[in-house]
C-alpha cells in the first residue's frame, strides 16, 4: 500500500547526464514495454546511463536502455537492449525532432520510474553537450556552494 502512495518510484537514474550535458528542458514520456520488461523493472533492475532517444520510422524511440531478462520468464523473454517506443504527443514530437536537427541538441533519459497510475515513465531531457571548460565551471560552482554551506554551518554553531 505504501508503494502506491509514492508519486514517483525511481527505477533508474542517469546521474552522469547532468555532468556531461546542460539540460535545457525536461519532459515526461510513456514507454511501451512487454510483460517481462515490466516485471524486471518492478524488481528494480535497469540501466539508462548509455541510453538516448531519437527518431526511427517517424516515431520517438529509446535506444540502448538496458533492462535485464526477467529470471522467471520463459522462451518469450525480451531482448535486453531493444529499441523501445516512447509515447509523446505528435506536436511535442515534431518540436523535439526540430530542436535535435536544427540546434544540435540531444534527447537524454534522466530517470525511469513508475507513475502514480503504475505505468512506466521516462523523464527525458533536451540537452546540449558540455565542453571541458563548462564541466570545470560547474564543478567549481558546486564546490563553492558546498564550501558556503560549511561556512554558514560553522558560523551558526559559534
Amino acid at each position: 500500500m505504501a508503494e502506491r502512495t509514492a508519486a514517483r518510484r525511481a527505477i533508474a537514474q542517469n546521474r552522469r547526464a547532468f555532468h556531461d550535458y546542460a539540460i535545457d528542458e525536461r519532459l515526461e514520456a510513456g514507454i511501451v514495454l512487454v510483460g517481462t520488461e515490466v516485471k524486471a523493472l518492478r524488481e528494480g533492475h535497469a540501466t539508462i546511463a548509455e541510453a538516448h532517444a531519437g527518431q526511427m520510422e517517424g516515431e520517438l524511440y529509446l535506444f540502448n536502455a538496458y533492462i535485464p531478462e526477467f529470471h522467471g520468464g520463459n522462451q518469450f523473454n525480451h531482448e535486453t537492449r531493444r529499441p523501445r517506443k516512447l509515447l509523446v504527443r505528435r506536436r511535442e514530437m515534431a518540436r523535439l525532432f526540430a530542436a535535435v536537427q536544427r540546434k544540435g541538441m540531444t534527447l537524454i533519459p534522466l530517470s525511469l520510474y513508475f507513475g502514480r497510475n503504475g505505468f512506466a515513465k521516462v523523464e527525458l531531457g533536451l540537452a546540449r553537450g558540455k565542453k571541458l571548460h563548462d564541466k570545470r565551471a560547474s564543478e567549481k560552482e558546486r564546490d563553492w556552494n558546498r564550501e558556503k554551506q560549511r561556512i554558514l554551518r560553522h558560523s551558526a554553531e559559534d
